[in-house]
């Protein structure tokens, strides 16, 4: 199943003939924000699936194009992103502690939604498309085993980043850069997590302007989604609603620049695009950037089995589990 919100935040399905509204059938769960009724299906989707079922099957379907979608959640309580989370072709002995920082919540948009670049001046703005993992259930030190009885679903986003401070600029602490309003579009749908058999197998694919930039496959995380999960919950409570995005592979990153549409796709899981405005009109060389990809490969060739400096490691020891 396919939840999502469309044009004033009503609750939708998402389904092959369009969106389905689900009002009705949740109004009971409706408690004064869109975020909050999210968090009360997700809290309370066993029991309510069948009427979820019913009500899309009789309801009547708006065509898409004629929908305007919103971000299926619209205001986390937390975002989470896996930092450096990907092998790119460099696998490392030992594995490396997983990495981990926050993103803002309000930096959320949905599909269609602008990507606003800031007046900041970086380095370079550029794209990371990631799988987001929607907590379902409380998760508070759960076993990497068990990790993934806790996901309600699985959603697209794109971790927009601004890369270093220019010269001249004010510096930005920690990972800031990626925290400013509009650079966290999510979308279209949260799909549930009976429909993803392995989070750890789906192919991600980004595209600036139709050409296919970004396109990996989540199996080459250094740590698995469970993994994630579990070191996450023993830390800190996950709670329904929160977001993991699970890190990216940079090879085929690029910079977003104005008039930029760039579209996320990631197998079974859904398609989502948003154009790029900036009132300063910057512009960086088209295409791949070679310099990012070719960096982290570097880094972790040299990685030595020492965390670098100011990161806490996160560790389970548990074997990985990347099934459901």
């Amino acid at each position: 199943m396919r939840i999502g919100f469309y044009n004033d935040f009503r609750p939708c399905v998402l389904t092959e003939r369009g969106v389905v509204d689900v009002s009705r059938a949740v109004r009971p769960y409706n408690a004064g924000s869109p975020q909050l009724l999210l968090e009360n299906i997700i809290m309370n989707f066993q029991s309510l699936r069948p009427r979820l079922e019913a009500a899309t099957e009789r309801g009547k379907a708006l065509p898409l194009a004629e929908a305007r979608l919103r971000p299926p959640v619209p205001r986390p309580g937390k975002v989470l992103c896996g930092r450096g989370n990907f092998m790119e072709g460099v696998p490392v002995q030992p594995v490396r502690p997983l990495q981990t920082f926050f993103k803002s919540p309000d930096a959320v948009i949905g599909p269609g939604d602008t990507v606003v670049l800031p007046t900041f001046r970086p380095v370079i703005f550029h794209h990371e498309a990631e799988l987001a993992v929607v907590i379902g259930q409380p998760a508070h030190n759960v076993p990497e085993a068990q990790a993934l009885d806790h996901v309600f679903g699985y959603t697209t986003s794109v971790d927009v980043s601004a890369r270093a401070p220019a010269e001249g600029e004010p510096p930005l602490a920690g990972e800031y850069g990626k925290s400013f309003d509009t650079f966290l579009p999510l979308g279209p749908a949260i799909v549930t997590a009976d429909e993803i058999h392995n989070p750890n197998n789906l192919q991600v694919r980004y595209r600036v302007n139709g050409q296919l930039r970004q396109d990996y496959n989540t199996s080459d995380m250094e740590h698995s989604v469970a993994y994630m999960i579990a070191a996450l919950s023993a830390v800190m409570t996950l709670k329904p609603g929160d977001l993991i995005l699970c890190g990216t592979n940079h090879q085929g990153l690029g910079p977003l620049q104005d008039g930029d549409v760039g579209e996320i796709e990631i197998e079974k899981v859904g398609r989502s695009s948003n154009p790029v405005v900036d009132s300063l009109k910057r512009t960086w060389p088209q295409g791949v950037d070679p310099a990012m990809g070719a960096g982290i490969r570097q880094r972790r060739t040299s990685f030595n089995g020492t965390p670098s400096t100011g990161t806490w490691p996160l560790t389970k020891p548990q074997q990985p589990a990347t099934t459901r």
